[in-house]
């Protein structure tokens, strides 16, 4: 399987400011020291090989949504964050050159950051889409008609092509759909929301895991959570905020920290974990420091196999 990360904000998209464009420009002008570039490439080369990510880069502000890419199946996507509007730029591509038109959506909640890319999803046009939402919420079709009325969008939910089916799923129940085997896990936040945990033929496993608190002063009672992750490959998990901001200022908030979750990916014996859902307030260098505390913290509390710490970009491929 082959991770794609098309949406890895929280909340609400952001865009790069005027200001921290400049900031961007103005420190890779003093890595440079003065050397010039014979072109483009050349100046592309340097800003790969000499400028750390949040410098010559960016986390990107699109909001959640991840595809799982499934070799000669249907697609797989978590969640209709903004971010899903890139990845349905590509799906028609794809579908252009033979992919088969079924869309397998597995919703974590139906908050607007997490639905609001389904309204600017171009194959929801295209009459030759199937369009399969998996929820634990029996109101999915009612969150998805409600955006889309007179008062909020201008396009009406009716005026979509593609056969759009609704399937509620439960927690603690196993599923087999289009070759992958589903387990759903629910979790603690707002309304509910609900974490997939998906297998492939060869013993493959992703965790798909956001909008959910893991309290580090009840770490006894995530056994549940623990068992869930166990041995996973790829663990995505909602990581939005500092360990000082979740048991301060947004405890309650529905979300977890990556102090926490590397102590459940530890306990689990995760293979690999990606910060996910960043806050939407952290610049760039923001999320790079978070994430070098997480490599340390990693480093410093592992007592079996390295957990790998990756943090979640738009536009980030991850293979299983």
């Amino acid at each position: 399987m082959l991770v794609n990360f098309w949406g890895t904000r929280g909340s609400l998209p952001v865009a790069q400011t005027g200001p921290a464009i400049r900031r961007k420009i103005a420190l890779a002008l003093v890595a440079a020291k003065g050397r010039s570039f014979s072109g483009q490439a050349e100046a592309e080369a340097f800003v790969e090989a000499e400028l750390d990510f949040a410098t010559g880069g960016t986390y990107g502000g699109a909001t959640t949504c991840v595809e799982l890419e499934v070799e000669g199946g249907p697609f797989f996507v978590c969640d209709m964050g903004s971010g899903l509007r890139e990845f349905g730029i590509s799906a028609l591509k794809r579908c252009a050159s033979g992919h088969a038109r079924t869309y397998n959506f597995f919703m974590s909640h139906l908050h607007w950051d997490h639905i609001m890319g389904f309204p600017f999803f171009a194959p929801a046009f295209d009459p030759e889409a199937r369009i399969v939402i998996h929820s634990g919420h029996s109101d999915a079709e009612e969150a998805l008609r409600r955006q889309q009325e007179a008062i909020s969008f201008p396009v009406p939910f009716d005026w979509l092509r593609a056969r759009i089916e609704f399937i509620t799923v439960k927690a603690g129940e196993r599923y087999h759909v289009d070759g992958l085997d589903v387990e759903v896990m629910e979790q603690h936040h707002s309304h509910s929301s609900y974490g997939y945990r998906f297998t492939n033929a060869a013993g493959k496993t992703l965790v798909f895991s956001t909008d959910s608190e893991h309290k580090i002063d009840s770490m006894e009672s995530e056994a549940e959570i623990v068992r869930f992750f166990r041995e996973a490959d790829l663990v995505i998990c909602d990581t939005m905020y500092s360990l000082a901001d979740s048991v301060s200022m947004k405890e309650d908030w529905g979300h977890s920290s990556n102090i926490v979750t590397v102590d459940l990916c530890h306990a689990a014996q995760a293979k690999r974990l990606a910060l996910f859902h960043h806050e939407p307030i952290y610049s760039d260098e923001d999320i790079q420091r978070l994430h070098a505390e997480t490599l340390r913290y990693e480093e410093l509390t592992r007592c079996g196999p390295a957990l790998e710490v990756l943090c979640a970009y738009d536009g980030l491929q991850a293979r299983l």
